[in-house]
């Protein structure tokens, strides 16, 4: 080993030294364990901070080679059968929610579903939808998670995020350039916190629109099976499970990966899928619903790490 390589290697040493006491640490953690599809391979490192101090410390130790992956519930996420060769940092500990008013703040790490259980508790709508989200408010945030016509940004004021040197900066929500599945976060950022401002509203009457969006979304989606939710973006005007199943495409399946029967912009794991199953029904996916429609489907499940070598070749590793 060369002189260069073996002081990379000492600086990461004592950088995942320095973070001993402050979380969990773990090498080699597999990803499959953390995201709703049950499919991906090892994380090089895993740490899960006990709390915002210690996520602080985690990213001003870490080396400016190694890439960072933020983890809530892994529910919008597709990892490589090969794995993710960077540092994965689960936020589930931070799930603090603080209420002042009409304000309501909250961790990353914060389920949504329980963020929006909550807020109904104190009598405060706008949040309903989230009741529904198999997420957590982090992830929402970066991605403007939504369905039944609602988003995060309607009631989004402000967030904090960690920037790559360890500081932390606020964010009003005009700063984020929020739009349709996207927010546009500093290179390298994790959100670390997001504050709300909701209205007052009868707790019953916000209970009961939160039962009604969880009963529609049982009957219709395949919430049974592993899934990602949504894999697709809804096109301007058109939605992209129509434009899947108009291409014939429900129930199609490549080794366990299968397109939902009940949903078409689902895709489901059967039990024994890998995510190159998954990528290459994604690409079929796409290549059939542009030569029937002419519409070309872009991805909303996030595919992170190395995928280039999938990507160039027929879908399987």
């Amino acid at each position: 080993m060369s002189a260069a390589m073996q002081e990379t290697c000492a600086v990461k040493r004592n950088w995942m030294q320095a973070l001993d006491g402050m979380g969990v640490w773990r090498r080699h953690e597999p990803m499959a364990s953390h995201t709703t599809l049950a499919v991906g391979g090892p994380a090089r490192w895993f740490f899960r901070p006990a709390d915002r101090n210690a996520l602080i410390a985690a990213i001003k130790a870490c080396p400016a080679d190694v890439a960072i992956l933020p983890l809530g519930r892994g529910s919008n996420m597709l990892v490589p059968d090969t794995g993710f060769g960077g540092f994965v940092v689960d936020l589930s500990d931070l799930d603090e929610m603080a209420f002042d008013h009409c304000n309501v703040s909250a961790g990353a790490g914060a389920r949504m579903s329980r963020f929006a259980r909550q807020c109904a508790e104190h009598g405060l709508t706008g949040c309903e939808f989230m009741a529904t989200v198999p997420g957590d408010i982090g992830g929402g945030v970066a991605m403007n998670a939504g369905c039944f016509s609602q988003q995060v940004s309607d009631s989004l004021y402000c967030i904090e995020v960690v920037l790559r040197d360890g500081s932390v900066i606020d964010m009003l929500k005009s700063d984020l350039s929020m739009g349709y599945r996207h927010t546009d976060l500093p290179t390298g950022s994790m959100v670390v916190s997001a504050t709300f401002r909701l209205q007052p509203d009868s707790p019953e009457q916000i209970r009961e629109r939160m039962r009604s969006m969880r009963s529609r979304r049982s009957s219709t989606q395949p919430l049974a099976q592993p899934n990602c939710g949504s894999v697709f973006k809804n096109p301007h005007g058109d939605h992209a499970a129509r434009l899947i199943e108009a291409a014939g495409l429900k129930g199609l399946q490549i080794g366990g990966a299968r397109i939902s029967n009940q949903h078409a912009n689902f895709i489901v794991n059967t039990g024994d899928a890998s995510s190159a199953d998954i990528v290459a029904l994604i690409r079929h996916a796409q290549a059939a619903v542009k030569q029937h429609s002419g519409i070309e489907l872009e991805t909303e499940v996030c595919m992170v790490g190395e995928w280039e070598y999938i990507l160039a070749g027929d879908g399987h590793a």
